[in-house]
């Protein structure tokens, strides 16, 4: 007998998927902007929801043509761009997967990606082009947009493929299918504390579910805009701002990437009512002066920051969410006076609970434990990690709870609390690093005898990586050389933000018990080292 919860899954967006929803809206609001492009140039592109629509279906015919079918998997490795956005959506429109990566990934982390994957072509553009030619070596086929974000390619970035604009083809041929809400839409790849990132599959009901409680939980209507600068291979563009969007007929504006000098102009341009926010925005924005009369209402951020607020003159929204959680499973309200520093409380269609880590028993008001997360799998989290069943039985309990890793604490009204993540785990400058990861890369350059990666604290990216380093057998005698040597071997095989910004030799580690290193003691090294 088929599990009444997991067949009730089928139900709650029954009839709906993403082509249905673009459809939608195409029928409803044709001429309302779904995606306006604000390059760094600011000559701006604006698709309305028909015309967006139709370009994904004419995408999609080309995709078809290339023998793209349901469920296989296309790489787009891609800084924001109109391509990244429409080919994501034309995978959708097939029923295959639009596998998102992050761009600054190298070597053979784009060859895991594609492997992983099992990638049958992918979309990239001119300063990725060779990379990933060179790397995804079982592609069979590899489309370059004209541009890199907007900007012109160099010559050194000249290349033989064929460009982005050949795949409009005939929409006609696309095979008809049925909405299914249940099946994958889009593959993310996140770093914890694994040695290397883990597939998240998000489905089509994933999509609609964002697009439901995550707009309503950010008070984002339907004739808002959502201006997204973070990258698109994250959730947060993708989910926050597209999905939000596309769950109530409203429009996405998407920058190639943070401007400080323009963020302002930006919001009065194209009358932005919400943005997400993270510590170096603020930093970055800190001496200009806030326009009396802008539009920006919400700024969906970690916590509640009351002097955020009132600097900028809008409403914080404070949120706790992950890659696994599809949109936000904490959330603030409009109405209520939050305390300082909480990140809301259980969004509903979400179960949470904090668990002592040693007894598995729930913790107390104000102990602090680990943050798991229950939902139904492929609606309100997401719905596996691809190809990868240790990662799976690793992460949810055999009753279904989702092991998140992070560490919070309730307070006495309820709030829960952010404490701190795994400490293996490194967040630089809004990006997810594996320690483990870049260990093991820095153990294939000979001479090392033990080496651990731990944060240091950073004035502009919150944290960056440094190694402390036990010299071993054959290592070569100058110091220096042998760090360097180590920080360019990560540099050709590590994305940039994940390669060590200093290497100190030292003689032993301090540990703690049954010898493990205590990497609070070399933390705390780091920032004396500076």
């Amino acid at each position: 007998m088929t599990d009444l919860s997991t067949a009730a899954a089928q139900f709650e967006y029954a009839g709906q998927d993403i082509p249905w929803a673009l459809n939608h809206w195409a029928e409803h609001r044709p001429e309302h902007p779904f995606f306006i492009w604000e390059p760094r140039d600011g000559k701006d592109q604006s698709w309305s929801y028909k015309r967006f629509n139709d370009e994904v279906g004419q995408i999609a015919g080309g995709l078809v043509a290339k023998g793209v079918v349901k469920g296989d998997k296309v790489l787009i490795h891609c800084g924001n761009s109109p391509e990244m956005v429409l080919a994501w959506y034309a995978c959708a429109k097939i029923g295959a997967v639009g596998v998102t990566t992050n761009t600054r990934c190298v070597g053979g982390e784009i060859a895991y990606f594609a492997d992983h994957t099992g990638a049958v072509g992918a979309v990239t553009q001119p300063q990725y082009a060779q990379q990933v030619a060179d790397n995804a070596k079982n592609l069979q086929w590899l489309v370059v947009t004209e541009d890199n974000s907007g900007e012109p390619a160099t010559a050194e970035q000249a290349h033989d493929f064929p460009v982005f604009a050949s795949l409009f083809g005939d929409a006609s041929i696309v095979p008809e299918r049925p909405a299914e809400p249940m099946l994958p839409a889009g593959i993310m790849f996140t770093s914890g504390t694994t040695s290397l990132p883990k597939a998240v599959v998000h489905t089509h009901a994933n999509a609609m579910w964002s697009g439901k409680m995550g707009a309503s939980s950010m008070d984002f209507g339907q004739d808002d805009k959502y201006l997204a600068f973070l990258p698109y291979f994250h959730v947060n563009a993708q989910s926050w701002a597209f999905w939000g969007a596309l769950g109530n007929g409203a429009t996405a504006v998407l920058q190639p990437k943070f401007s400080a000098s323009r963020f302002w102009d930006v919001i009065e341009k194209h009358q932005i009512t919400h943005c997400s926010m993270i510590p170096f925005v603020f930093k970055a924005i800190g001496a200009q002066p806030v326009p009396e009369n802008h539009t920006l209402r919400v700024i969906p951020m970690g916590i509640i920051w009351k002097e955020i607020g009132g600097w900028l003159g809008c409403q914080p929204f404070a949120s706790w969410g992950m890659t696994e959680t599809v949109t936000h499973a904490t959330r603030s309200d409009f109405t209520h006076d939050w305390q300082q520093h909480s990140i809301g409380k259980p969004t509903p269609g979400y179960q949470l609970a904090i668990v002592n880590e040693e007894t598995g028993q729930p913790c107390g008001i104000g102990e602090i434990g680990e943050l798991w997360v229950k939902g139904t799998r492929g609606i309100h989290i997401f719905l596996e990690y691809y190809n990868n069943e240790e990662a799976n039985k690793k992460a949810f309990t055999d009753d279904g709870w989702f092991k998140t890793g992070d560490m919070v604490r309730m307070g006495e009204e309820g709030d829960f609390f952010f404490c701190d993540r795994d400490k293996d785990a490194l967040k630089v400058g809004g990006e997810n690093v594996s320690a483990r990861q870049v260990e093991e890369v820095c153990m294939q350059v000979p001479g090392i005898g033990e080496i651990a990666i731990v944060a240091r604290a950073d004035e502009m990216l919150d944290m960056v990586p440094v190694g402390f380093l036990i010299k071993g057998f054959g290592a070569p005698e100058n110091d220096e050389e042998f760090c360097q040597q180590i920080i360019d071997h990560c540099k050709a095989n590590l994305a940039d933000f994940k390669v060590p910004r200093a290497i100190h030799v030292v003689e032993e580690f301090p540990r703690a018990a049954l010898e493990k290193v205590a990497k609070n003691k070399l933390r705390e090294m780091a920032d004396e080292l500076g």
